[in-house]
């Protein structure tokens, strides 16, 4: 059994999108983290602590993406309007669609069902709008 020809078509950690994966999760704890901090230690209400812990992890998101996943040189005042568009455009439209779907599919178990499927959509979405409108590789920039 050939071990390079079976991880041939794996993602490497040079790939873009291994690593978008990976900042997500760094994101991810350090908005869930910030997000329960706010809520129990400094006792912020709950919708103040999901929108300061949230907007936490996005920018933990834009600048270990930019320099990190995509290594971009693109300036931040054109970059962050960009980034913020991309990320509210992305989370409208993937859940969105996935609630619709999840609908017209399912009689049961919808909202888990679309919000599982809005997760991935979200994900694909933010990446390839990161990629190409937010951090595109053009040395013109």
């Amino acid at each position: 059994m050939n071990f390079r020809l079976i991880t041939a078509h794996f993602p490497k950690p040079t790939d873009t999108f291994f690593r978008f994966l990976l900042i997500g999760l760094v994101n991810t704890l350090v908005g869930l983290s910030s997000i329960f901090l706010l809520l129990h230690a400094v006792g912020l209400s709950y919708w103040l602590s999901t929108f300061l812990g949230n907007a936490i992890g996005a920018t933990v998101s834009y600048v270990l993406n930019r320099q990190f996943t995509f290594s971009s040189k693109v300036s931040a005042g054109r970059s962050i309007p960009l980034f913020v568009v991309v990320i509210l455009g992305s989370y409208f439209l993937a859940f969105s669609i996935s609630k619709m779907a999840a609908d017209w599919v399912l009689t049961e178990y919808t909202n888990g069902f679309a919000v599982l499927l809005g997760t991935v959509l979200y994900t694909i979405m933010n990446y390839l709008g990161q990629k190409y409108i937010v951090f595109p590789h053009k040395k013109a920039l």
